[in-house]
């Protein structure tokens, strides 16, 4: 387990983000985001809400770890079951979420999400780290059928990176 590497991989997408946000004109954002049906401002918006999903994960992960196998596995079937309207609820998400954060206010909101996944990482004992929980497979292509603690604090930016090649910031319309 290196915490380290987990703190400089938040450390560089937060520095990656404000730059993005920094370089993107209002044309840039209102263009079409490259295979999403978002637009930039709405892409980078669903960007930092992986990491703030992280944040409601987090207890999920450290109560699901405590019980048996099974009770995780069966919750992620739920979950997989209800991935059509997971898929409507995430789109219409970063939607709204472009709208009340906009792209001003999005690099703080970015800033104090990661700042508390700093606290909590180093508050983490190395035990709860390994703890385990199954993921809806279906939901998103970096959620694996167990994961760790640790590895769900390494998924938003797995997450982030993904989508930052799918930003079409800087390109000629």
């Amino acid at each position: 387990m290196d915490r380290e590497l987990i703190h400089a991989e938040l450390r560089q997408a937060s520095h990656t983000f404000h730059q993005l946000l920094e370089s993107a004109t209002a044309e840039d954002l209102r263009r079409q985001s490259e295979g999403t049906r978002w637009t930039n401002e709405q892409l980078l918006y669903h960007m930092v809400f992986g990491y703030m999903v992280v944040r409601a994960l987090l207890p999920m992960v450290r109560l699901f770890g405590r019980l048996p196998p099974g009770a995780s596995r069966a919750w992620a079937r739920v979950l997989n079951a209800a991935t059509r309207p997971f898929n409507v609820i995430n789109y219409l998400g970063a939607v709204g979420g472009a709208r009340v954060y906009g792209h001003r206010r999005m690099g703080a909101k970015l800033d104090r999400t990661l700042a508390a996944l700093h606290r909590h990482l180093d508050a983490e004992p190395d035990e709860r780290l390994a703890r385990t929980m199954g993921f809806p497979t279906r939901w998103d292509p970096f959620f694996k059928d167990v994961m760790t603690l640790e590895e769900v604090y390494r998924y938003p930016t797995q997450h982030f990176d993904f989508h930052r090649a799918q930003l079409t910031v800087g390109a000629q319309g």
